[in-house]
């Protein structure tokens, strides 16, 4: 790793994401190949324009989205243990899609969508709110903080869908899975492709706000104002996604991490590698979940967890021995 070259790793990322979305274009029940498709073949033209293709573009929004966000709300809370998944925005746009199951039976998804992006945007401001006001924090505190509100939110949510008999409507909510995406059910996660845009265009506000509220109001930034707006960000687009793909864990937590080992913590300089590798991550589970048991599919959750736990575990193990050492282009460690 002593001659690896940090500039490099974009265009390589770029490559494996190329090779791995050709891949998953032509993985699936139907076998579609390359030749029968250029051939004119209008019903594996219907299927790949219908399902392949919109599976792959709901894949790739949901990679680069939760990266993004994760490496947001790291940033902003200055902890690298934070993310959509243990600052409760995950459980709180779950409880959104749930209230407007119970108040508005017939919506659509793009009103299940508005009550999850209230109800996420709520639950990260509530969480921040309630880590500002710990005296003390610690870089383990504040993520197990938000995780138990998380645990309360689900509680809730659990016990108002075993109460209204909601539990199985609201169970594909509750777990990752691409296999209902669709043509004309999915176009909703192109919301985060905007939001990442802003997301670059603030990145530098975004850094300096991570640096604390005092040196925020030396250099004449609004310290609450931008961080209720990154957070604001990274709960829509977190809610955008798993109105329709649910429950997607993992990406935010771990890729900033892995990312920042080669490249650093800043944003600007990262943010192109950590949504090409939350891409990746994404794209590749979905192949192991559609390869692993053929011709049925296993939900990406799944694989996510088994793979994302292992990778945070390697980092844990990374941290203790080199602690925010990072690998370097000459030195090997900088």
């Amino acid at each position: 790793m002593k001659d690896f070259n940090p500039r490099l790793s974009t265009p390589i990322l770029l490559l494996v994401l190329l090779a791995l979305s050709l891949c998953s274009l032509f993985i699936g029940v139907v076998d579609i190949t390359p030749h029968t498709l250029l051939s004119g073949d209008r019903g594996q033209l219907h299927v790949f324009l219908a399902s392949r293709l919109p599976r792959l573009l709901a894949l790739l929004c949901t990679g680069t989205g939760m990266a993004v966000a994760g490496l947001v709300m790291q940033q902003l809370c200055m902890n690298k243990f934070v993310s959509p998944t243990t600052g409760a925005t995950l459980s709180s746009a779950q409880l959104g899609i749930l209230l407007s199951l119970l108040f508005m039976p017939n919506s659509n998804l793009w009103t299940r969508a508005l009550f999850a992006f209230a109800l996420a945007v709520l639950g990260t401001w509530l969480f921040v709110g309630i880590t500002l006001r710990i005296q003390f924090k610690d870089v383990v505190m504040v993520p197990l903080v938000g995780i138990m509100f998380g645990n309360v939110i689900g509680g809730v949510t659990s016990f108002l869908a075993h109460r209204y008999e909601m539990t199985q409507a609201l169970s594909s909510w509750l777990t990752g899975h691409f296999s209902s995406v669709i043509r004309g059910r999915y176009e909703i996660v192109y919301l985060a492709l905007p939001l990442i845009v802003v997301a670059f265009l603030f990145a530098n506000h975004f850094n300096i706000v991570g640096m604390g509220r005092d040196f925020s109001r030396n250099l004449g930034l609004g310290y609450t104002r931008i961080l209720f707006m990154g957070l604001t960000i990274a709960a829509m687009i977190t809610a955008a996604i798993v109105v329709v793909v649910g429950s997607v864990s993992y990406i935010g937590l771990i890729v900033p991490n892995l990312v920042a080992l080669y490249k650093g913590d800043k944003i600007r300089g990262t943010l192109a590698d950590v949504a090409l590798v939350g891409a990746i991550l994404v794209v590749l589970c979905d192949i192991i979940a559609r390869l692993a048991i053929p011709p049925f599919e296993l939900p990406i959750e799944l694989i996510l967890g088994i793979i994302g736990s292992l990778i945070f575990i390697w980092l844990l193990l990374h941290r203790l021995r080199h602690g925010r050492k990072s690998i370097g282009a000459k030195g090997g460690r900088r």
